[in-house]
């Protein structure tokens, strides 16, 4: 299922869908031309349409729109911790070859879980991530959290690291058989706004009590017509689609 799923992220990246049709037209060139021709076509519709922000960015509106926002003052004193999804660290072969755990894309899933746990320093603070690549090599992300944590002085009593899964679902399962994890009581669910619709319904799933912490929005009103980004497209793309056919092959499994 864990190669499954990687395999359906490849088809989630456009510009890795151009390539294939670029590659597949231009094979073809001399056997059938005309087809050879369509499919080049295909490839520069697809890369022009690609860059174009508002198409992925009403997409992902659709997603972080779902859960609200916690007011930086809320009374979170009822909660037991947070469940802080892994992701946001860069591969583990980078990190081992560096004295410090590097930052991704999906950063303030660490940031915000330490200026929570600062305003609420008698809350745990459960990090769940193990190798995201294939074929990853070096620490596990969650070894490269605890630097990460360490670094910004977040104690280890108040830490506890989930070292084993490799998507959302065995996030929710592994985390939950943690010795001292009591998933009926109440948690906070810290994850990415765009991931939080499918992280919030495999947790519940998997008999999680949690309520969803939004954090790394990527979306904020319209996107106005004229954003054009080849970069920004194709990153809000892939994050769109992976959660639209992780959401369909997680109801398809019976994960949510």
């Amino acid at each position: 299922m864990v190669l499954l799923s990687k395999l359906l992220n490849l088809l989630a990246q456009p510009l890795n869908l151009a390539l294939l049709l670029l590659v597949v037209g231009l094979l073809w060139n001399r056997r059938k031309p005309r087809l050879s021709r369509s499919l080049l076509a295909l490839a520069a519709l697809l890369l022009a349409l690609t860059g174009l922000q508002p198409l992925p960015d009403a997409l992902l509106a659709h997603l972080e729109n779902q859960s609200p926002e916690i007011a930086a003052d809320a009374d979170l004193s009822g909660y037991t911790g947070m469940v802080v999804l892994g992701g946001a660290l860069e591969p583990g072969r980078l990190s081992q070859h560096r004295q410090q755990a590097l930052l991704g894309g999906s950063a303030e899933r660490m940031t915000m879980a330490v200026a929570v746990w600062r305003r609420n320093p008698g809350m745990r603070v459960v990090f769940t991530g193990g190798e995201g690549e294939l074929f990853g090599t070096g620490p596990s992300e969650a070894e490269r959290a605890r630097v990460f944590f360490d670094s910004l002085g977040l104690p280890s009593t108040a830490l506890t690291l989930e070292s084993r899964s490799q998507n959302t679902f065995e996030n929710a399962i592994f985390t939950r058989d943690l010795p001292g994890i009591d998933a009926r009581q109440r948690w906070l669910l810290v994850t990415s706004a765009w991931h939080m619709p499918r992280s919030l319904a495999v947790f519940q799933k998997a008999g999680w009590n949690v309520t969803p912490y939004p954090v790394d929005f990527r979306t904020g009103g319209a996107t106005p017509w004229t954003a054009y980004s080849m970069r920004e497209g194709a990153d809000h793309w892939e994050a769109a689609l992976h959660e639209f056919i992780g959401m369909v092959s997680y109801k398809l499994t019976g994960r949510i």
